[in-house]
């Protein structure tokens, strides 16, 4: 469920915020703040206004990359780890005037400008004179005290949470040098100065703040993308008029008129008109798909060459586009399992360094050469500049982040992290028939009534009753009868078997359509549809029985076409090491002339959504990672069991709801799309982490000096400041490689 207020995906079960009823429908809240927002005003968030466009406003929600449970309103920063929170909606546009970005860049120039004369000045003579020392210190005060407050200040927030970070370490090793040098300047002059390594550290880890917060700006480059296919108005038909509104005015039902070259600013259906739309920034097709009257239409598509009018359907946060962005933010928010590893070093991580700091100044102070306490404090400082727990901290959610968003320009949203993980330890996929082999489509071929009763009046009660139904094959029904101009008679107390089929009291009679097991349920022996459909040129041919009365009254014919792309699909992953199965609750004759087309060796047929889950659970307990592969209502139950679910976007909500991977455009080619993404995505994981975890082991003991004894070797704080404020960057940059990733 939704939260009306921020459009935060909630579990009702969960909500933090509770839940309210409003004129006969409940709403659940993330949070109390929600909640109250939305009963002192609750008609604003229906209409939707806080839909995309207001995503930027400034009370939007804002979380930690590092640490995603630390959420505020409004941009600060993260009393964990000291970073900069981030907008969990990025807006389509940056406010750069009030961002941490500009903020940091300012500061910088600054310091830099004051550090340059400092860092001269002290290349100029080992014991300086007391008006140089006093230039040193004037220049390197308001570097510390004006560009490096804010260290300082996210410093003793960690103490005061208990939760050191890197910015302790920052605090600890230019107060250290500061102070020192201040108080040699002030009680001797024979003592030698830091003033510029404290300086030049501060002014460098500036450097490295503006270098990481610009690569952190460029992973959410997906979403903004996907928030600037929002055109900002629509020309809206209204009285006969033609009149352009902003799009938090549009409503549903509204009729649009959308011209050559322009975007869709709502999901409807096609009223009028003919042209091709391109669907590629949401289903990553890129082939035009070709639109005419009675079709539907996504938002954020831009239309070709011909004119459309479109009847809104979902318009603001009920689009698809909201709900795609909406998925994409969370699942950039959530953890994978691959992380806790991380936590656990992290949290031993900054008193580990803090330690090595005070055993390096303890040995230098000891057994080193002269002056043992200036080379004393120059280690320990080193030490707690070049340690560096950002870059274990942001070696996992960048790459997350950066790998989910690149997956929905290409079609394919993750639910969370962990599917996103699970997805590459897959050995077995169960796969659904109608709609995830077919095309869903189905068409009805021929309508059979027996003795008693004639096609029209077979189809017009049928057609009556499956007007409340979901199935893919209710619409086949009910297009045949209006192809044939026939009106749907009116049906009462309507009841759906999953994987079964329908029964209900249409007009005076009793009418059931399904499958032969369903027939027999009700009493009646199915053996007069048997044989009456076959599977020919990759058209799966399926036959549903109608009863009157609990009577046999006829059957129809069904054809659904093979999805072109599946055959050589499955194909493919199979050569990838896969085991392949069908599940599907049609008939054991259409099951297998199926298989036998794609090439798929193991068929369950006639399975009810039960069995299906069964099955996926046995799979399970040998020992198999299985991911579930289906669309319709009877397919969420092994789409919730399975280690990963995959829904084809074009089925239904509940079977999107149970996965943990959504394919927008619905075709099997993104299964391959999708496990692409995860495993290109740990690679760089295990990258990033190896490189983390590489440089610190390495970088540590190096600035404790343990080359020194052999190799004369030490390393000055200034360059491990450079150090640590680049390995950040570095396994930023390494994660936003996957922005160019071919899917």
């Amino acid at each position: 469920m939704i939260d009306p207020v921020c459009g935060m995906i909630v579990d009702p079960a969960t909500a933090k915020g509770g839940s309210v009823a409003h004129e006969g429908v409940t709403y659940s809240f993330c949070n109390s703040r929600c909640r109250e927002k939305f009963t002192t005003n609750p008609g604003f968030y229906l209409e939707g206004k806080p839909a995309i466009p207001a995503l930027g406003r400034p009370d939007a929600w804002y979380s930690c990359p590092m640490d995603p449970e630390i959420r505020q309103q409004g941009p600060g920063t993260c009393p964990k780890c000291g970073m900069a929170l981030e907008p969990e909606m990025p807006a389509s546009h940056e406010d750069s005037t009030a961002s941490e970005l500009t903020v940091m860049t300012r500061r910088f120039w600054i310091s830099l400008i004051l550090s340059v004369p400092v860092a001269m000045l002290a290349m100029t003579s080992e014991h300086p004179s007391h008006s140089t020392a006093l230039a040193e210190f004037l220049l390197t005060t308001p570097v510390i005290f004006g560009g490096g407050w804010s260290f300082f200040q996210r410093a003793w927030r960690s103490i005061m949470n208990r939760s050191l970070n890197m910015f302790t370490l920052i605090a600890l090793g230019t107060g250290a040098a500061y102070g020192y040098s201040l108080t040699a300047f002030f009680r001797s002059s024979a003592l030698p100065l830091y003033f510029e390594s404290a300086a030049v550290i501060t002014t460098l880890v500036l450097l490295g703040q503006v270098l990481e917060l610009r690569a952190r700006s460029k992973t959410s480059s997906a979403l903004k993308e996907l928030l600037e296919l929002v055109p900002p108005t629509a020309r809206v038909i209204r009285g006969g008029q033609e009149i352009d509104l902003p799009g938090e005015k549009i409503q549903i039902g509204d009729l649009i008129r959308v011209r050559p070259g322009e975007k869709v600013a709502v999901d409807g259906i096609v009223t009028e008109g003919v042209s091709a739309m391109d669907e590629s920034m949401i289903t990553g097709e890129a082939l035009p798909s070709e639109k005419t009257v009675g079709d539907r239409v996504t938002g954020g598509t831009l239309n070709g060459s011909g004119s459309l009018v479109i009847r809104a359907e979902h318009v603001g946060a009920g689009t698809l586009l909201a709900q795609i962005v909406r998925l994409v933010a969370r699942a950039q928010r959530s953890r994978a399992p691959v992380q806790r590893l991380t936590d656990q070093v992290s949290s031993w991580f900054v008193p580990l360094v803090m330690l090595s700091a005070i055993l390096t100044f303890a040995a230098w102070s000891a057994w080193g050469p002269a002056p043992r306490l200036a080379h004393a404090l120059t280690n320990a400082v080193a030490v707690l500049i070049i340690a560096c727990p950002c870059a274990l901290g942001l070696a996992t959610p960048m790459a997350i982040m950066v790998g989910t968003g690149r997956a929905a320009k290409a079609g394919v949203l993750f639910r969370d992290a962990e599917a996103l993980e699970n997805l590459a330890k897959i050995d077995t996929l169960v796969i659904d028939k109608t709609g995830t082999l077919t095309e869903g489509k189905p068409r009805v071929l021929e309508v059979h009534a027996l003795a008693g009763t004639s096609e029209e009046e077979l189809l017009r009660l049928a057609a009556g009753l499956e007007l409340a139904s979901e199935h893919p094959l209710a619409s086949a029904v009910i297009k045949a009868a209006v192809e044939r101009h026939i009106a749907p008679a009116v049906a009462s107390d309507f009841e759906n078997r999953p994987g079964k089929g329908v029964l209900g009291h249409v007009e005076k009679h009793e009418v059931a359509i399904g499958q032969p097991r369903f027939l027999k349920e009700l009493g009646v022996d199915p053996e007069y549809i048997r044989g009456a459909g076959e599977s020919t040129d990759g058209v799966v041919l399926s036959v549903i029985g109608i009863l009157v009365d609990r009577k046999p009254s006829g059957w129809m014919t069904v054809a659904d076409p093979l999805k072109m792309s599946a055959e050589t699909t499955l194909k493919r992953l199979r050569d990838e090491g896969l085991r392949v199965i069908m599940a599907t609750g049609d008939r054991k004759a259409t099951a297998e002339s199926v298989a036998e087309r794609v090439g798929i060796q193991e068929v369950h047929s006639t399975l009810l959504p039960a069995g299906k889950a069964e099955l996926v659970k046995a799979l399970q307990a040998e020992g198999r990672h299985v991911a579930m592969a289906g669309d319709g209502i009877n397919d969420s139950p092994a789409l919730a069991q399975a280690n990963v679910g995959i829904a084809m976007g074009t089925g239904t909500d509940i079977a999107m709801e149970s996965s943990g991977v959504t394919l927008v455009k619905g075709d099997l080619e993104g299964i391959l799309r999708a496990r692409s993404v995860s495993r290109v995505t740990l690679r760089n994981i295990r990258q990033n982490l190896f490189f983390a975890f590489v440089y610190n082991a390495l970088g540590v003991p190096i600035a404790a000096g343990v080359l020194y004894p052999r190799f004369g070797l030490l390393l000055s704080p200034m360059i491990a400041s450079a150090a640590m404020s680049l390995s950040s960057v570095c396994v930023i940059a390494n994660a936003l490689r996957l922005r160019k990733l071919p899917l």
